[in-house]
């Protein structure tokens, strides 16, 4: 990811970091076409792109939703290049800060609601997803002049189950890979879950300590 959107995936672990306000100088004037925001602008591409392959033929014609797969395994393959990009090269800009999570949000959003629309993933899978992604956004906006808290390993290994479960749906697998899928997928849901209501904690937290810093200036 590329910008401060990446502490979303806060949970279990985590320890907030104080005074998050990026400033000048955490921002350079680095070309809105570079390397990063390119790999951004390609995954909102994709998303139009991954829904026409999915829903090809009716959804359920297995070789349009290998397609699909390889559209949905490019965007997350992307979304875990542009961040280390553009921080290891200093290319971290506002319309990247903005527009990756909007494309993280985008294609795993395109991607659940598509299953849901077909019968292959009930809705409130989709909704208790959706809903936590939302949620933890505005949430992060919420507290982020208080500062940010940081990805911990409880919210990429979620980021990763969440990938890897929606990719075995959009594959049209038989036999024991769908049951392999559901039980991946249960583990999503249950680390999505629980994430949220640990980064839910430490943002009140982190809100309440830069409440009582302000009151004592």
């Amino acid at each position: 990811m590329t910008g401060v959107p990446a502490s979303a995936a806060g949970g279990s672990g985590a320890t907030p970091v104080r005074g998050g306000k990026l400033g000048a100088a955490a921002v350079n004037q680095a070309s809105l076409w570079n390397i990063a925001n390119l790999l951004t602008m390609a995954r909102l591409v994709l998303v139009p792109g991954f829904v026409v392959l999915m829903l090809h033929n009716g959804g359920y014609d297995p070789a349009w939703r290998s397609f699909a797969w390889a559209a949905f395994a490019v965007a997350m393959i992307t979304d875990l290049f542009d961040g280390h990009l553009a921080r290891t090269y200093n290319l971290v800009t506002d319309f990247g800060k903005i527009a990756d999570p909007i494309a993280d949000k985008a294609i795993m959003g395109a991607a659940l609601i598509c299953l849901s629309y077909l019968g292959d993933l009930p809705w409130w899978v989709t909704g208790v997803i959706l809903f936590r992604e939302l949620g933890i956004t505005l949430m992060r906006f919420w507290v982020i002049r208080h500062g940010v808290i940081p990805a911990s390993r409880g919210g990429k290994m979620k980021t990763l189950a969440q990938g890897t479960a929606v990719g075995m749906y959009v594959l049209a697998l038989t036999g024991p890979l769908a049951t392999l899928r559901f039980w991946v997928m249960a583990v999503a849901v249950v680390l999505t879950v629980v994430t949220a209501l640990d980064y839910i904690r430490q943002a009140v937290v982190l809100r309440r300590q830069g409440l009582a810093a302000e009151a004592e200036r």
